[in-house]
């Protein structure tokens, strides 16, 4: 009989022990809740710091060490301690106790009963890697950005945002082909700044020499936001640069053929004309011989005449369209320019042949003049619109507006 009351005695002690460390791990659950309720209050601190001492000694335990909800409580205390902790040194090891946990918590927990325990944990595990990374990016260490970055990304790869700090990091950090894959998939998402991811990644593609997908890129984007002028423009820099110019005017000309009314359109147009002409320019400074320089001459000048006859169409739609009137501006003075400076250089035996060019140089001169005014009109802190007025001024040789213009140019913010 008495052997009997002391096994059910050694009984009652296991129980009552079990029971006590099944206490704990049920302190740090409670405790743990208490906190999320009470987050941002001062009563908060205490109930995680209880909830943290429960945890700890429930996986100290070799009854409780074991089970998937402690691995899943500590996973969640610890990361939610990472996240507060804002020294690397001393919140590392939380993060890293933390994930451990939370990865032996998933392989564990077959039926599901702690998901969400174990989603919450991954959750600030995400969190901290992302506060990581934005402390990385904006010290410069690229590389090490796109690792926490991705990290984030894997827990949440549905997240725009993830995806796009990581494929920005990647970018950055030259490493191309993760930048390439991250932003292909962002721009099917509904990212809110997607018109620019299609620029970013056109850009990732030409600095991986890849001109072809370049293209492919910013033509998509420009078919999806045609009215997208930063796309716009890249899409016929690139056509410049791969000798296509013809498809993105074909392209342009289709495009007004269903809205002949569209002024952008027209602006796209006198742009590509404007930029081949730029093109020209570059490859005169590589000529030698007089004829291939005159010839190049011709071609810029007959293609400044086609922007010039975009930009004024575009004009006739909208009066008041600055992008139209600085760059007609332009174009008609940018020939007034060459003709001036090549008066400048004739012998002076030649005057005859000086009168002649002066006299064309100053009639363009004068026909840019209307625009480069409405231009400045326009846009009175525009950079590039009192510098092209200013240009007219000296190009007549009137020295107090071109002074005038200066000292604004001058109080402009510097950018």
């Amino acid at each position: 009989m008495k052997i009997k009351l002391l096994m059910a005695g050694l009984l009652g002690l296991v129980s009552a022990t079990a029971f006590a460390q099944k206490g704990e791990l049920n302190t740090a659950k409670s405790e743990y809740e208490k906190y999320e309720g009470l987050r941002g209050t001062p009563l908060a601190k205490a109930s995680l710091t209880t909830a943290r001492t429960s945890i700890d000694k429930a996986a100290a335990n070799e009854k409780t060490a074991s089970l998937p909800l402690t691995y899943a409580l500590k996973g969640v205390i610890y990361s939610t301690y990472a996240n507060l902790d804002s020294v690397a040194a001393t919140s590392l090891p939380l993060f890293t106790t933390a994930e451990e946990a939370l990865k032996k918590a998933k392989e564990l927990d077959t039926k599901g009963e702690n998901k969400q325990l174990i989603d919450a944990g991954n959750l600030n595990l995400a969190q901290y890697q992302l506060t990581k990374g934005v402390a990385e990016y904006g010290s410069g260490k690229y590389d090490l950005a796109y690792k926490s970055f991705d990290y984030y990304r894997t827990i949440l790869p549905e997240d725009t945002n993830a995806i796009y700090y990581t494929g920005l990091s990647a970018a950055n950090s030259k490493n191309y082909p993760a930048a390439i894959s991250n932003y292909t998939k962002l721009v099917t998402t509904k990212f809110s700044k997607v018109q620019g991811v299609y620029l970013d990644l056109s850009s990732v593609y030409l600095l991986n020499a890849d001109t072809a997908n370049a293209l492919k890129t910013v033509s998509e984007g420009v078919a999806k936001y045609p009215n997208n002028a930063e796309l716009r423009k890249r899409e016929i820099e690139i056509s410049l640069q791969t000798g296509k110019e013809k498809e993105v005017l074909d392209k342009i000309q289709s495009a007004l053929t269903a809205d002949p009314k569209n002024k952008t359109l027209y602006y796209y147009a006198g742009l590509t004309y404007s930029q081949t002409a730029e093109a020209i320019t570059k490859e005169q400074g590589k000529a030698k011989d007089a004829a291939t320089k005159a010839k190049l001459q011709a071609g810029k000048v007959e293609n400044y005449n086609k922007a010039a006859e975009m930009y004024k169409k575009a004009l006739e739609i909208d009066p008041n369209y600055f992008e139209a009137n600085l760059n007609l501006g332009y174009v008609i003075i940018n020939p007034a320019i060459d003709d001036y400076n090549a008066a400048n250089k004739l012998p002076a035996n030649k005057q005859k042949e000086y009168d002649v060019a002066i006299a064309k140089a100053k009639a363009q001169f004068e026909a840019a003049k209307p625009y480069l005014l409405k231009a400045a009109d326009l846009n009175p802190k525009s950079i590039d619109a009192l510098t092209n007025l200013r240009t007219y001024y000296l190009g007549v040789k009137d020295e107090a507006n071109a002074a005038k213009i200066k000292a604004q140019i001058e109080a402009l913010p510097k950018q």
